[in-house]
């Protein structure tokens, strides 16, 4: 295996402290006999134990080794893969090395650890090699990744020979991508040592825009801009505002479900953290993804300048914002920063205000013009909340109260849960259901 390895060409970032090196180095140990048996044994128990590991965060199945190794030629970022984004396979003399290293993995998904078990007197590699997981719950690991990987695993593994390898790999990486890029949709950002990153969301919510009763105008101006966007065409960056609980954050949610075939993926950030959006773009300008940077229940208080940060983002900076992101906000406010009645007034209290008011005002407000379009979500009447109610109830048959029932019911509810809203309706939604399963 070590000798293989060695050889890696366009596949050599591959760490060296992976469990793949790791377990060359073994095998390299054992193969030249400069090894102590129990020293050895301690380290393939440390890379089963770091498999196992991985395995369970992707709930890997069947062949735990396979499963790993297409992981790796998932995951792995090069020149050739980022370039197979969207496009596969070219023409080309990288071509060559590609699928001398695709040959390298075709022996490794069929390496023979039987030796190395019967000298050590070991069988952990026939146990992850057949294995049989725990079912898990779908929140619990990375099921996007899993789905498409354990797919992977099984169509390479059927593989002849290294041409059939590759059509399969660089079909995965025009229909899916390459790297965490592509194999997830959504990341948040973490911050480490002043260092920036994009760490992928484990589980999102898994809502479609059907599941948002009414609310059509606003849907379809949000799919519009969104379909433009993946289209390459010309398109703004969206605020979503209005009153609570009526679907601004579902929206941008269920837009994320519909389109992530095409393209698209979200980056969740925070107000905290506006400060490092320039070193984001930096990092995903060149993918050829769409991104939607997500700003959730968007405003600032009188005192907060982080809105700074994002009026240079979406305009005005030195460096142009690139074509493959946009920025889509929600909030409850129209002017996303909170006015005052010294806003108001020419002067501040006892006549001390800012000789230029109106042009701090003007700062202030024209925040929300730097957003193309403003989409507003308003309270729904009793009558349209009324249809969401039973809209949503159609959709369960356990819940059987008659039409005239359950809008009185959710009548009741709503008055003391929050008043009339979609997030209200599926509340009381939430609650039959969840008495009709103890009855």
């Amino acid at each position: 295996m070590y000798g293989e390895t060695a050889k890696l060409v366009v596949y050599r970032n591959i760490p060296k402290d992976s469990i793949l090196y790791r377990l060359a180095d073994i095998c390299r140990q054992f193969d030249h006999g400069t090894y102590e048996k129990e020293v050895l044994i301690e380290e393939i128990y440390e890379e089963i134990h770091r498999l196992l590991d991985l395995a369970t965060k992707y709930a890997f199945d069947d062949n735990l080794w396979q499963n790993y190794l297409a992981y790796l030629l998932a995951t792995t970022e090069s020149p050739f893969s980022v370039l197979c984004e969207k496009t596969g396979a070219g023409e080309g003399s990288v071509n060559v090395f590609v699928k001398n290293d695709l040959e390298i993995f075709r022996k490794l998904f069929h390496y023979d650890f039987s030796k190395l078990e019967q000298a050590l007197d070991i069988n952990c590699f026939s146990v992850i090699t057949d294995y049989h997981s725990i079912a898990k719950e779908e929140r619990r690991y990375h099921k996007n990744v899993s789905d498409k990987v354990r797919v992977l695993s099984r169509d390479l593994a059927a593989a002849r020979d290294a041409e059939e390898m590759f059509a399969i790999i660089t079909e995965f990486y025009r229909a899916y991508g390459v790297g965490k890029f592509g194999l997830n949709k959504a990341f948040h950002v973490v911050e480490v040592d002043g260092k920036v990153d994009l760490e992928p969301v484990v589980s999102t919510e898994n809502v479609h825009l059907s599941d948002l009763i009414g609310y059509e105008i606003q849907k379809k101006k949000i799919i519009d801009n969104t379909e433009a966007f993946l289209q390459g065409k010309k398109a703004n960056n969206l605020l979503l505002y209005g009153d609570s609980g009526t679907g601004k954050s579902t929206s941008i949610k269920a837009i994320l479900n519909e389109y992530y075939g095409q393209g698209l993926r979200i980056i969740e950030v925070y107000k905290h953290q506006f400060h490092a959006l320039s070193t984001i773009i930096a990092m995903i300008k060149n993918r050829n993804y769409r991104f939607l940077i997500y700003m959730d229940d968007l405003s600032f208080e009188e005192f907060e300048i982080e809105y700074k940060y994002l009026k240079a983002v979406i305009e005005g900076g030195m460096e142009v914002k690139p074509d493959n992101v946009l920025i889509y906000a929600t909030s409850n406010r129209r002017h996303l920063i909170k006015e005052t009645w010294n806003d108001r007034s020419d002067l501040g209290k006892n006549g001390d205000g800012d000789l230029h008011h109106s042009d701090t005002m003007e700062e202030k407000l024209s925040l929300v013009n730097r957003f193309g379009e403003s989409v507003y979500f308003g309270k729904p009447n009793k009558k349209e909340f009324n249809q969401i109610v039973t809209g949503l109830a159609a959709r369960y048959p356990e819940i059987t109260l008659t039409e005239e029932e359950l809008c009185a019911e959710a009548n009741k509810w709503e008055m003391s849960h929050g008043g009339i809203s979609g997030r209200t309706a599926q509340q009381f939604i939430n609650h039959l259901i969840g008495i009709s399963k103890t009855e």
